[in-house]
């Protein structure tokens, strides 16, 4: 019952409503009867109706009237208007038009023609509903996505500011990450998910004790084991989230190398994704040419030289190149 198309007929004659509802009964529709123009416009506001059907002479309120006070009312404003009338003049119908009406149907009326305009109408009225739900869930989902990626600015920069050695680095590695991939040639949602997974690089340092976080001397073997573990508590603790998971590239795989002598997986050449593979450059480079506490910043040609180094290594060769055509746009 509620997914039929609700039918307002307002006519003041007992007759024409019976006629109506003799032949609408047996239609897919939920029939509605007013007996004038206010009671009209009461039961519109009421049960907002995809379709009115409309008489114009009626006493107290013409339709004419009823018409124009709909189409003024924002949350009746584009039901669609078919006003039912003997008059068909010239000016009634520009008077009706004028008021808002959709469509004129002559009395006394052919019972196929207003079965063939009403299913015309009411299919039209269903689709624009479809097509405004459509773009209000659209809107919806936009700012939803817009809320998750501020949340995800908030915990990079929570991470930031808990390691002061590299305070600002996930904003500037990310930054740079994205221009070698547009560089690279990924579409706009393959940089979207690298945008994501950049700000959450070390997303699995949160599991890490600031004793070994933060501790000022060389690592014990244990402790670098302990260290070592945050890309795979980044994995296990986003892989659920279907809203992330195309962004966990780089959480997870950030710190693997070329020739698979890095960690967690050992992965070696393209069994790495190449989201990390990016990432892994912008951010060795953006580590190189900062200062830290214990070290002051190489000189962009000496960090070149270190980047170049590590071709076939730690890097991707071909990205190697790619970062050198680019190197001074980063």
């Amino acid at each position: 019952m509620q997914d039929r198309p609700k039918i307002l007929i307002i006519d003041d004659e007992p007759i024409a409503r019976a006629t109506l509802e003799a032949l609408l009964n047996n239609e897919p529709y939920v029939l509605y009867f007013a007996e004038d123009g206010v009671e009209g416009l009461s039961m519109a506001a009421t049960i907002q109706p995809d379709v009115i059907l409309l008489d114009v002479m009626m006493p107290k309120v013409t339709g004419f009237e009823v018409c124009s006070t709909i189409r003024s009312t924002y949350s009746l404003s584009e039901v669609p208007i078919l006003l039912i009338t003997a008059l068909d003049d010239r000016d009634s119908r520009l008077a009706g038009f004028k008021a808002g009406a959709d469509d004129f149907i002559t009395k006394p009326f052919d019972s196929m023609e207003l079965l063939v305009r009403l299913h015309g109408v009411t299919r039209l009225n269903r689709f624009r509903h479809i097509a405004e739900q459509r773009r209000e869930l659209g809107n919806l989902h936009d700012e939803l996505l817009i809320a998750y990626d501020e949340t995800i600015r908030g915990w990079s920069e929570a991470l930031d500011l808990r390691d002061k050695e590299t305070e600002g680095h996930t904003q500037r590695v990310t930054e740079k990450t994205l221009k070698l991939a547009r560089y690279y040639g990924l579409d706009d949602e393959a940089i979207m998910h690298i945008q994501r997974g950049a700000l959450l690089h070390d997303i699995g340092k949160l599991g890490i004790p600031d004793s070994i976080l933060l501790k000022p001397a060389q690592l014990t073997n244990n402790e670098w084991s302990i260290m070592r573990r945050h890309p795979v508590l980044a994995y296990e603790w986003l892989k659920d989230v279907a809203y992330l998971r195309p962004a966990l590239d780089i959480p997870y795989c950030h710190h693997e190398k070329w020739d698979g002598t890095g960690y967690p997986r050992g992965l070696k050449g393209e069994e790495i994704p190449i989201a990390a593979r990016l990432f892994a450059l912008a951010d060795v480079w953006d580590a190189l040419t900062s200062d830290r506490p214990y070290r002051k910043a190489m000189s962009h040609a000496e960090a070149h030289q270190y980047i170049q180094s590590q071709s076939q290594k730690h890097f991707d060769p071909e990205l190697v190149e790619l970062f050198t055509q680019h190197i001074a746009e980063l």
